[in-house]
């Protein structure tokens, strides 16, 4: 009953816009008082200290600083036109370079909202001032930052190995197959768009051999941070941990090397600020899903959704599409790491009773949580983009409705072929 509860009261606060975390903790406390556990309530400062000292969540801070690096540097400018050389030319113009430098980008941020805040503002500006609607930018934009947590590095999915007690390293390599499946499915919908649209600009000039290796050269180091911190990790040279470590320093010494010492000085303060900010606020939210969690697992919730599930079906193949339905409706009300927080320890149970990989189960909620964030009414996407594309929030949500049709087909895929997101894993790793 006290799980009944808590739930609802944390729904209840949830409709009426307080923020995630507060409610979380209030619903927490007042079900606790309400299910008799009143001399208990120092457990819940005691698991909000505990959920947050696990090692591998320090790769966190250092894959935002990351982020926040090269965004401010310059460094995420040389990956665009780096792009821009490549595939500006195929039909699609710089929509196509936008999915492209969010593929590249991807293996360095780990967080959709980096992408989108960052990139995002060079990529909207670019296709703008080519003729491109400024709706249709800031809505590809969006669609393409959702690559960004799925290639690893992956914020979303070290957390998501620290819940369900699965290896960080087997996530990230999970992640690969369906990232580019993303990437792959968008440029196809640009490329649909391009002959569809009148008011679609003509691609970029082919760049010559000799333009495309002067970008190359002049971004090398922005390029091939990914190879560096991705290969660190999986060839086990590095823990989740220090890969972060790596990226983060990379990163600055990058910076170093294409701008001057003063200039990047004078940018890292703020870096590290935005880093602290972004940083604290997770890390609150992971320290009060911990004790809701808790809570719910003593009042037993786990198990009887488990139940819940195996009454309405006994097929795999019935429950991953339910499965898809109540986590596509879930991202479109809860925050994506909040949600993850909150649901997968809640689904592990059932995902065991019917025998589907936990890596597997890791990259199917990850990825239906990301396409929350462009889900109204909670897509914290769809507001970043507002922003940055300085346009109303309407036509944002109107001009992406089609790059569901993409993201849908993919998830589709993702969950009924678990190839597609345990072949690396496997080869790389064992099973």
């Amino acid at each position: 009953m006290g799980g009944i509860i808590l739930l609802g009261i944390f729904l209840l606060l949830i409709c009426i816009r307080m923020p995630i975390s507060i409610s979380m903790g209030i619903a927490t406390l007042i079900a606790m008082i309400i299910s008799g556990f009143f001399d208990s309530l120092y457990i819940i400062p005691m698991y909000m200290a505990e959920g947050t000292q696990t090692y591998t969540l320090l790769a966190i801070p250092f894959f935002i600083l990351t982020g926040n690096i090269m965004n401010r540097t310059g460094l995420t400018d040389r990956i665009f036109d780096f792009a821009n050389k490549v595939v500006g030319h195929i039909r699609g113009g710089l929509a196509q370079v936008n999915v492209v430098a969010s593929m590249i980008f991807a293996g360095i941020s780990g967080a959709a909202t980096a992408d989108a805040a960052g990139l995002g503002v060079v990529e909207v500006k670019a296709m703008t001032d080519r003729g491109y609607r400024r709706d249709y930018s800031a809505a590809i934009t969006l669609a393409s930052s959702i690559i960004g947590p799925i290639i690893p590095p992956s914020i979303g999915l070290v957390i998501i190995a620290v819940i369900s007690n699965t290896s960080v390293a087997r996530l990230f390599l999970a992640g690969f197959i369906p990232g580019i499946l993303v990437g792959i499915s968008l440029m196809i919908m640009n490329f649909v768009f391009s002959h569809t649209r009148a008011d679609f600009p003509k691609p970029e000039r082919r760049a010559t051999f000799k333009e495309i290796a002067k970008s190359f050269g002049t971004g090398l180091f922005a390029l091939f941070a990914p190879v560096i911190i991705v290969g660190g990790l999986v060839g086990g040279f590095v823990t989740a941990t220090e890969s972060g470590i790596l990226a983060a320093n990379y990163a600055l010494l990058a910076s170093f090397l294409y701008n001057k010492p003063k200039d990047v000085l004078r940018i890292l303060p703020h870096a590290l600020l935005d880093t602290v900010k972004t940083t604290a606020l997770i890390m609150f939210v992971i320290s009060l899903a911990t004790s809701m969690t808790w809570f719910l697992a003593i009042e037993r919730i786990p198990s009887m959704i488990a139940e819940s599930f195996l009454a309405i079906t006994a097929n795999k193949y019935v429950f991953l599409f339910l499965l898809n339905v109540f986590l596509l409706l879930i991202g479109a009300i809860i925050e994506g790491i909040p949600a993850l927080l909150i649901i997968v320890p809640i689904l592990l149970p059932v995902v065991d009773k019917f025998g589907i990989d936990r890596v597997h189960f890791g990259m199917i909620a990850h990825l239906n949580l990301l396409i929350g964030i462009a889900t109204p009414p909670m897509g914290i996407g769809l507001y970043i983009m507002t922003g940055v594309a300085k346009i109303k929030f309407e036509e944002v949500v109107k001009a992406f409705w089609p790059f569901f049709i993409p993201l849908i087909v993919v998830l589709f895929l993702v969950t009924y072929i678990p190839w597609l997101t345990l072949f690396l894993p496997n080869l790389l790793m064992g099973q």
